[in-house]
This record gives C-alpha cells, sequence and structure tokens, in this order.
C-alpha cells in the first residue's frame, strides 16, 4: 500500500526558517547551495549511520526509533531548502516501497545526491527527493511520524538562530 505525502506547507515553513538564517548570516540560496548540498550528504551519512543497516560485522540493532527520525528531519530540512530556489512546483508525492535492502536504497539516494550536486537541477532534485522519501516505509515510519519530526526539527533550528547557534 502506498502513501502520499504533501509538502507544500513544508515548503513554506522552510522558506521562512532559510529567510531567517540568511538574515542572521548575510547570506543567500546562491552563495550556500555547494553548502548545503553537502549538508545534505552528510545527513544521509548520519541517518545511515543509525540504521546500522550496513554493518555487518556487529548485532548491535539500529539506535532508537526517536534518533532515526530526528536524523531524518535533518535530511528533509535540507531537501526542502535545496527545492525553494528550483521553484519546485510538484508539493504531493507518492511514496513507493522499495523491496530492495535498505543498504542498497542509500546507495541508490547517495548517488542520485551526487547526480545533483553535478547537475543543480529540477529533475535530479526530484529523483533524489523521491528516493529518500521512499525510505519512509523501509524505516518503519509513517508520513504523519516524518512530518512531526520535521516540525520537531524546525522548532530547534529556530531555537538555535534565536541563540546565535
Amino acid at each position: 500500500m502506498s502513501q502520499m505525502i504533501e509538502l507544500k506547507e513544508l515548503y513554506r515553513l522552510q522558506g521562512e526558517l532559510d529567510a531567517r538564517i540568511a538574515s542572521n548570516h548575510k547570506t543567500s540560496y546562491e552563495k550556500t547551495t555547494d553548502d548545503r548540498l553537502m549538508a545534505l550528504i552528510v545527513e544521509i551519512g548520519e541517518l545511515a549511520n543509525e540504521t546500522r543497516c550496513f554493518k555487518y560485522w556487529s548485532n548491535k540493532g539500529p539506535s532508537p526509533r526517536e534518533v532515526l527520525l530526528d536524523e531524518y528531519a535533518d535530511g528533509m530540512h535540507f531537501l526542502l531548502s535545496l527545492g525553494i530556489p528550483l521553484g519546485v512546483r510538484t508539493t504531493r508525492y507518492e511514496i513507493i516501497e522499495s523491496e530492495l535492502p535498505l543498504t542498497r536504497q542509500f546507495h541508490l539516494l547517495y548517488r542520485a545526491t551526487v547526480e545533483l550536486v553535478e547537475s543543480y537541477d529540477l529533475a535530479h532534485y526530484t529523483n533524489a527527493y523521491q528516493i529518500f522519501l521512499n525510505l519512509i516505509p523501509s524505516l518503519g515510519f509513517s508520513v504523519e511520524e516524518v512530518v512531526c519530526a520535521y516540525k520537531a526539527k524546525l522548532d530547534v533550528n529556530y531555537q538555535r538562530q534565536n541563540s546565535n547557534y
């Protein structure tokens, strides 16, 4: 069974946070594109690390669900932020459950993200975001949980901006 996610409100919220950050740090989307792409790559790695899906040498399971949701929300922040200057029009996505092992799904996401780095355009962005969203069922999350985690991290990010983080 597929799920749908509507991101219109999240793009709006992210745009407001991005404007606040740009004002606080005297910067812009254009000046920070490479930094935001790098941050996305790092956040994907942090999420993969917390799932421990590739750690064949260890018997330890994944980090607690809340940690995974927090890491997923971090990636979502950067993906939303990267879509805004591209003029994203599609805000409703179908989440397609993958049959692939989680490690392989991360491989595909990394590849799509590197392609986005090489060609920062709407087509590559949409592909990377679709693969990222398709992780939701593989991680055992619901759309509602992901949206709540995003909004919780949004609050943290505003607190950080208020405290000169």
